[in-house]
């Protein structure tokens, strides 16, 4: 059996990398389309932003984390990142121009940083012993079906109901994504931290968390 931990925190990474699978096929399309002046170079610039500022953030926000005992501020940190993440799906609803685009990929990319320093230390730290290639595994696969799904819907869904009510779709998914680690509060709440080996470079199928 796979500890409960363990449960939350991938079926959080699969309700977000399954809703932004929604969108990634086609996001350049939404630019190039919905955006005033957008075309293939604004979406580069835009991905571009999204993982310079990930980059950049992302081992000062690991580092903060070595450097505090307890586990409340790993989780705070995955519950942040993911809503970060959700308001920037909701955000580009109301994306007129580039600039909007470049700020919320510049937000997606906290929000993801966030939570891939507090979402590996604290999956790394309860993964079970002895299942640690199993459980990796299952995240994994469960992320490619629903990304798969998710990309093969998502341009029905743009050319039947439009773009804003895929980004509706997108936002809701990384919200639940946000609320499950809530459930694993009391679990790691009062847990000392202890030395964990690096897990492996998490991955994302959107544009601008692969």
């Amino acid at each position: 059996m796979i500890n409960k931990v363990i449960k939350i925190l991938i079926f959080s990474d699969v309700m977000l990398l399954t809703g932004f699978g929604f969108v990634s096929p086609i996001f350049a399309i939404f630019i190039t389309d919905k955006i005033q002046g957008g075309n293939i170079e604004v979406a580069g610039f835009a991905m571009a932003i999204y993982w310079l500022t990930r980059s950049i953030v992302q081992i000062p926000f690991g580092k903060h984390l070595d450097k505090n005992h307890g586990e409340k501020d790993d989780l705070l940190f995955i519950i942040v990142g993911f809503t970060l993440v959700s308001l920037a799906a909701f955000g580009y609803i109301f994306c007129h121009f580039p600039w909007h685009i470049y700020v919320l990929n510049a937000l997606y990319g906290l929000g993801i940083a966030m939570n891939v320093a507090g979402w590996g230390a604290t999956f790394t730290r309860h993964i079970d012993k002895g299942k640690e290639a199993y459980e990796f595994s299952m995240r994994s696969t469960l992320i490619g079906i629903g990304a798969g799904v998710s990309g093969g819907l998502g341009g029905v869904i743009a050319a039947k109901f439009g773009f804003t009510t895929l980004f509706i779709i997108v936002g809701i998914f990384a919200l639940i994504g946000a609320l499950l680690p809530i459930l694993i509060w009391k679990n790691v709440f009062s847990k000392p931290k202890m030395a964990v080996e690096i897990p492996e470079t998490k991955t994302e199928p959107f544009l601008p968390k692969e």
